[in-house]
């Protein structure tokens, strides 16, 4: 379960938040929408452990029993992706897979079969060696979800995801998105514009339901 208590997000110029609360079940995926600028990449980047030193944070952010506002980026175990697929253009597709994979993947013939397996459960089987280059939108995006995932997150945090994609892909991938978070239970939030990103019967939240807005 992810939860944020209570979190206010300032500056000199503006309250972006006071007071928000969220509560997000393990396989849930809530979504958080709002205008440009209104706030929501901050927000994420304060989950993850990057806020601008420009603003201030007071609140907590508890994944199940551990507190982690806390802690550093790299401890708080909690999962970004990203509207561009960001894979490492100087490694392979398997390398790019190899990279996420946690620690306790130790032996090399058990990380090789670990990727390979993922390969093969995205259809992407034979890709090992491919460059990421050679591949389509949806593959280099099924890759981008998958490194993720393979990195074992506690909590997962989805920044605009499907908006590069054309229209048919990006239905194939939502769909694939939401079927990853629920087999696996991951609390999950999703920052999107677009309402038709929002899971069926899931709960969509407007951001300036926590704002205060100053001055004119």
């Amino acid at each position: 379960m992810l939860n944020i208590k209570n979190l206010t997000i300032s500056n000199a110029e503006k309250s972006l938040f006071s007071g928000m609360s969220l509560v997000v079940d393990g396989g849930e995926v809530v979504t958080l929408t709002g205008v440009s600028g209104s706030g929501k990449s901050t927000l994420l980047n304060w989950m993850i452990g990057d806020l601008d030193p420009s603003f201030t944070a007071t609140g907590e952010l508890w994944l199940n029993s551990l507190r982690c506002d806390t802690l550093p980026i790299e401890e708080r175990h909690i999962g970004l992706l990203f509207q561009d697929d960001l894979l490492f253009p100087n490694l392979s597709v398997g390398q790019n897979l190899a990279f996420a994979l946690p620690a306790k993947f130790r032996d090399a013939e058990a990380r090789r079969q670990r990727v390979e397996q993922t390969l093969t459960y995205i259809g992407l089987h034979g890709f090992h060696d491919r460059d990421p280059a050679t591949l389509s939108g949806g593959q280099r995006a099924r890759v981008s979800l998958m490194r993720t995932l393979l990195a074992e997150p506690r909590a997962l945090l989805l920044d605009e995801p499907f908006s590069k994609l054309d229209a048919v892909l990006r239905t194939q991938f939502r769909v694939f998105v939401f079927e990853q978070i629920a087999r696996q239970k991951i609390p999950t939030l999703l920052v999107t514009h677009d309402p038709a990103d929002v899971p069926q019967g899931g709960r969509a939240i407007e951001i300036s339901d926590y704002q205060i807005f100053c001055g004119a």
